[in-house]
């Protein structure tokens, strides 16, 4: 029997074809037909919904570029939506409403930070290593809450979404919806090349056995800081594609907490699986949003729901599937 077409640049084998593609290309339609859903129902806030779910699925995917395949639990993530989402609220507010220069410094501050926070917590591993990424996104966490001209604790409203000189109008919300899914589809594809080319080899092999990977002459920690960079830079646009899309940026976004949740889109969803962070940022936010309408202790079910993921679930969701065309 011919091996499968390749999906995203990775073949897959004929016995795990059906449950696992028959999964990720009924979400992908299911995504791609939520604004047409939204528009026949008369039930604009599915749209609103799922619009975060994007954004926060891309997030995941970036994560899970240096925690699935680098094996660098980074528990401060979620400071690049912080970068990306100020980045677009404070120059709004000093009158650069212009999408080029919002989205350009978003990204590259973003990647500035990475490069800094990567360079000195790379140098560490395990707790160490998760210790450093979380006091660097505090420090920011405390600026951000310093920043009295841009809200400071209360947050930043922000009066428009970024223009692009007529090209596109982001205050069409299934526009924007379509420019997030494109974005998803685009950072997905990048992460499914990165890793399955020499880099993300390099890069995996140094998760697994970095003294034998320096030993026969790869340079390990550049590697490791290029992927931490690059996750940077793709978490940093999600966080100006948030600021966009709730017209409010503050903090709280970038709070622990919320890196936290970005770590458990990715292990439930699948950690080390290209798709995975996408099933887990639909399920988890899904599930988080249904709970909140009938009890205001969601958290009380989702961390037992969690704990159970955790035990029975070693490859997550993804793996679940894959696991099921291989029997």
């Amino acid at each position: 029997m011919k091996a499968a077409p390749a999906l995203f640049g990775k073949a897959i084998a004929p016995s795990c074809l059906a449950p696992r593609t028959v999964l990720t290309v009924t979400l992908l339609v299911v995504l791609a037909l939520v604004p047409i859903y939204a528009a026949f129902t008369g039930d604009p806030f599915a749209l609103t919904l799922f619009t975060r779910v994007l954004i926060m699925a891309i997030a995941a995917v970036s994560l899970n570029l240096i925690m699935g395949y680098g094996g660098m639990a980074s528990f401060g993530h979620a400071a690049y939506l912080g970068i990306g989402g100020y980045a677009v609220g404070i120059l709004w507010k000093e009158g650069f409403a212009s999408g080029f220069v919002q989205w350009s410094v978003a990204v590259g501050v973003s990647a500035l930070f990475a490069l800094v926070v990567g360079a000195l917590s790379l140098r560490t591993r395990g707790v160490y290593f998760i210790m450093i990424t979380l006091a660097f996104a505090q420090m920011v966490y405390y600026v951000a809450q310093g920043l009295d001209r841009y809200g400071g604790d209360d947050g930043l409203t922000i009066g428009q979404r970024s223009t692009f000189g007529g090209l596109v109008d982001l205050n069409n919300n299934t526009l924007f919806y379509y420019l997030c899914f494109a974005l998803l589809l685009a950072s997905v594809y990048l992460v499914s090349r990165l890793v399955n080319s020499r880099f993300g080899l390099a890069l995996q092999g140094a998760r697994s056995n970095e003294r034998r990977m320096r030993a026969i002459g790869f340079p390990t920690f550049r590697y490791k800081l290029a992927a931490f960079v690059i996750a940077g830079v793709l978490c940093g646009l999600a966080g100006a594609l948030l600021a966009n899309h709730t017209n409010f940026i503050s903090p709280a976004i970038m709070y622990w907490t919320r890196s936290g949740d970005l770590m458990v889109m990715v292990i439930l969803g699948g950690l080390g699986s290209w798709f995975g962070p996408v099933i887990g940022a639909v399920l988890y936010l899904a599930l988080e949003e249904a709970l909140s309408r009938v009890t205001e202790y969601s958290g009380l079910v989702i961390g037992p729901v969690l704990l159970l993921a955790a035990i029975y679930l070693r490859g997550g969701i993804e793996g679940l599937f894959a696991g099921a065309g291989r029997d």
